[in-house]
């Protein structure tokens, strides 16, 4: 594979990192609000491109109205954040709780920026997280807190080209670890030694690559991973089941799941397998799964809601006597997190636009047998559909000798 172009630092380009500023500050400034603070990491890379690990030491990025940044983080992140952004104003902390807490030195921050009064946030106050306490970000300004989770939400589900980029470059990773799991997964393998050969292989390429580029990658634990989460044999029915290092035998059908993230970016890619020749109610039950994964993908429209597409599939397995076999709705939305809004279910009328990117995942669920379902990653285009991920869909290519 060759390397993907992208933005040093970020993967994101800086001038559209500015006009998503901009778009969250028309909605800030049309609202009084004299500035707003993110705490939650996927928004805080969304807007600034900053790169942090998450942990109980608070962390925050901040705009005034006027356009004025700022980054606040503990004491021995300064250095790693001088070096490694374009900031110009990194503000911190000593530590975490440390004798004076974080959230009132955040306060004085706010207030050099001109921050104060009425402030808008993601939430009102560092999540507690990992043992962390503290004061709300209203106890400690005394400013009145408007929540605004909602409108960056909707601003991250509508996603730009240069996302859709990242998201088709991660696809084509989920691809190459899927095809080294299908490989290492034979009778008498395990699942933990398939699934951490695939990945750490697929990782360790991908770096190659990319030179080492892609977005805090540093090792198969938090780079490309392909596996089964315990969905093998009859685990397989359970829609979300949990690892146990199960040994692979004849007769077993293998629900597998891979990510690849790229800057963050994230696609899907999910098939059900047989190991050795499958029986006739297998082969019934794939089949039922590919078909309702096709009525999916015809019925995701621009223009079309969300609850619509759900309701196509879900009208595919009334017909089919298919009903005592469904446990989940259709898809969600994917992107900076594995799992978006909105989502491809009967209670959500969102209407689909251009730049959104869903999981398309049916599936059909029989306790005695298994379960049966493919996962897809699709961006919605102005006219239709464009499918990022491409693995064999058919029984016969995923079907692993015995």
């Amino acid at each position: 594979m060759t390397a993907l172009p992208i933005e040093s630092g970020t993967g994101v380009p800086a001038a559209e990192l500015e006009e998503r500023r901009e778009r969250l500050l028309d909605h800030v400034r049309a609202a009084g609000l004299a500035g707003y603070v993110l705490f939650d990491e996927h928004y805080v890379r969304y807007f600034s491109g900053l790169w942090f690990l998450s942990t109980e030491r608070p962390v925050a990025f901040a705009q005034s109205a006027d356009g004025s940044m700022a980054v606040f983080v503990p004491e021995f992140e300064m250095e790693r954040v001088r070096a490694e952004t374009t900031f110009e104003n990194v503000e911190s902390y000593p530590e975490y709780p440390g004798v004076e807490h974080p959230m009132p030195i955040l306060a004085r921050v706010l207030d050099g920026l001109g921050v104060g009064g009425r402030i808008g946030a993601d939430q009102d106050g560092y999540p507690g997280i990992l043992g962390y306490r503290g004061p709300t970000l209203g106890e400690v300004t005394r400013a009145a807190v408007t929540p605004l989770g909602a409108e960056i939400e909707a601003m991250l589900t509508r996603k730009s080209a240069t996302e859709v980029a990242l998201i088709r470059e991660s696809a084509r990773w989920c691809e190459h670890a899927h095809r080294l799991l299908q490989e290492y997964s034979v009778p008498g393998a395990t699942e933990a030694e398939a699934s951490l050969r695939a990945g750490h292989e697929a990782t360790l390429a991908l770096l190659a690559t990319q030179d080492g580029e892609v977005g805090g990658v540093l090792s198969s634990s938090d780079g490309v991973q392909a596996g089964y989460r315990g969905q093998i044999g009859t685990r397989s029915a359970w829609a979300h089941a949990i690892a146990h290092n199960i040994t692979f035998n004849a007769g077993d059908v293998l629900v597998t799941e891979t990510s690849a993230p790229i800057w963050g970016y994230n696609a899907e890619l999910e098939r059900a397998m047989v190991i050795g020749p499958p029986t006739d109610r297998m082969r019934w039950l794939f089949d039922h799964a590919v078909a309702a994964q096709e009525v999916a993908l015809e019925a995701l429209r621009p223009g079309v809601t969300c609850a619509a597409v759900d309701g196509a599939v879900m009208r595919y397995f009334e017909e089919n006597d298919l009903l005592p076999l469904w446990r989940q709705h259709t898809g969600h939305a994917i992107g900076l997190r594995n799992h978006e809004a909105p989502f491809l279910d009967l209670g959500d009328s969102t209407p689909i636009e251009p730049g959104m990117v869903f999981t398309i995942e049916p599936g059909v669920y029989d306790a005695e047998v298994g379960g049966f379902r493919h996962s897809d990653t699709v961006a919605v285009t102005e006219d239709g559909i464009e499918i990022l991920t491409d693995y064999p869909r058919d029984l016969e290519s995923l079907t692993i000798p015995a």
